[in-house]
């Protein structure tokens, strides 16, 4: 039976900002085209970059094996497209430093098939296997983090996982990726759980849906096998109620400590895009070379969802989809957690949920004031840290304080303070580049 969770079982504070969702919900996935020249980056992922095995000139198949995993935190590279690779040089990243990628020109005319590798038989794989499978798949955390799936999976020797929780929220605005991908990979989804269940040694895994996405739950909930340890749980609207840790605490009333993982909790969360990646993937022994992102706001014109290869330029993307007149802003992701882009000549990588465009009418500058201590940005923050104060630290330069005192590494960027803050301070970028020079000085320590 679908059950919903009441409002008083949702997590504490949070904030409701326009979902913004309508105009891509029921529009089905799309193929993309191949650009004429794909970029894709070694470095798609947290960790080290992958190591290039094919050499200027080369021609490649799509599906094809491009860079192979350089130590444990690191994943591999596919052919986004059957071609030819022009060159291995750096190219610029979101960040906006260069970073080494390998230039693919896709052949014209080329009927662009995925040939069958080696397969991961779920009834014989044991836990290592299927790690490994997942690590040369090169699937990430496909909802933002990019973080390499099979290392998030690796339980630690003394932790036992009693739950897996997918997270299939996607409480982020405008995006909807997750929830077509819900509707239309429903089998993916519950083989992808069968392999992390058996990789975990979870006993259930629970499916988060956001009340908002009451058909993707109900579509879920009848199509689940009758032998699949797995229910569907709906959870109120809330920002963020996709984050990991409120959604263990909606779902399971379980605290991940500060500075602790899901695992502390017996909890393993893997997003549900990359559920159904492992799913597709792994049984026909292939790695990800495409990914569906949804393509929105007030300043795209063919507003949807796409299946688009990894390594589109955006540029190339943004240009199939029509820009409106006036453009004046582009974020990677949403535009709480997402990154407002400096450059349009990046590619699409693992890790890119969707791409949100704005014109001059949504992005109009607004003044920042001096704090007047209205605690706004208190009752917002899902993790009760103190905005104000660490906003008022970050101007200071104080960033260690910041960090001893007040809990500036527990953190998760959502936005929440800045989206509230009647003053129109920058917090959360503010805390994003504390954190990065925390990390920075604690690092060369």
């Amino acid at each position: 039976m679908l059950r919903a969770r009441r409002q008083e079982r949702c997590f504490a504070h949070g904030i409701h900002p326009p979902e913004a969702k309508d105009d891509t919900r029921d529009l089905p996935i799309k193929q993309f085209p191949f650009a004429p020249v794909m970029i894709v980056p070694l470095l798609q992922h947290i960790g080290k970059p992958a190591l290039p095995v094919v050499r200027e000139g080369q021609e490649v198949a799509r599906g094809q094996v491009l860079a192979e995993p350089d130590g444990f935190m690191s994943v591999a590279m596919h052919a986004p497209a059957s071609g030819v690779i022009q060159r291995i040089a750096l190219a610029p990243g979101i960040s906006g430093k260069m970073t080494p990628a390998i230039f693919l020109q896709p052949f014209a005319g080329s009927s662009q098939e995925v040939g069958e590798g080696v397969p991961c038989e779920l009834a014989s794989a044991t836990p290592a296997e299927i790690l490994l499978a997942i690590q040369q798949a090169g699937i990430v955390g496909l909802g933002g983090a990019a973080f390499p799936t099979h290392v998030k999976l690796k339980v630690p020797a003394d932790s036992r996982i009693d739950t897996l929780v997918i997270n299939g929220v996607e409480c982020e605005p405008y995006l909807t990726t997750d929830h077509r991908v819900m509707i239309e990979q429903q089998a993916d989804i519950f083989i992808g759980i069968r392999y992390l269940l058996k990789v975990t040694g979870a006993e259930r895994a629970i499916i988060g849906v956001e009340a908002n996405k009451r058909d993707v739950g109900a579509a879920l909930q009848s199509a689940l096998p009758a032998d699949l340890p797995a229910s569907v749980e709906i959870v109120a609207v809330k920002y963020p109620q996709g984050a990991e840790k409120m959604l263990i605490r909606a779902l399971l009333d379980r605290e991940v400590p500060s500075g602790g993982l899901p695992s502390d909790v017996s909890v393993v969360t893997v997003n549900v895009a990359t559920t159904a990646e492992i799913g597709r993937l792994l049984p026909h022994g292939r790695g990800i070379q495409e990914r569906v992102i949804t393509i929105g706001g007030p300043g795209i014109r063919k507003k949807g969802n796409y299946r688009i290869p990894i390594g589109t330029p955006l540029r190339f993307a943004l240009e199939y989809a029509g820009m409106a007149e006036r453009v004046s802003r582009v974020f990677l992701g949403g535009p709480m957690m997402g990154q407002a882009l400096s450059s349009l000549d990046i590619p699409i990588t693992k890790g890119t949920s969707g791409f949100i465009a704005f014109t001059d009418a949504q992005t109009a500058p607004q003044p920042e004031y001096p704090c007047i201590h209205c605690a706004y940005c208190v009752d917002a923050c899902p993790l009760f840290l103190n905005p104000s104060q660490l906003g008022l630290l970050s101007k200071a330069g104080e960033y260690e304080r910041m960090a001893d005192e007040y809990h500036l590494m527990d953190c998760f960027e959502c936005g929440a303070c800045s989206y509230v803050c009647p003053a129109h301070i920058p917090l959360v970028q503010r805390f994003r580049a504390a954190k990065g020079l925390v990390r920075k000085r604690r690092g060369s320590a």
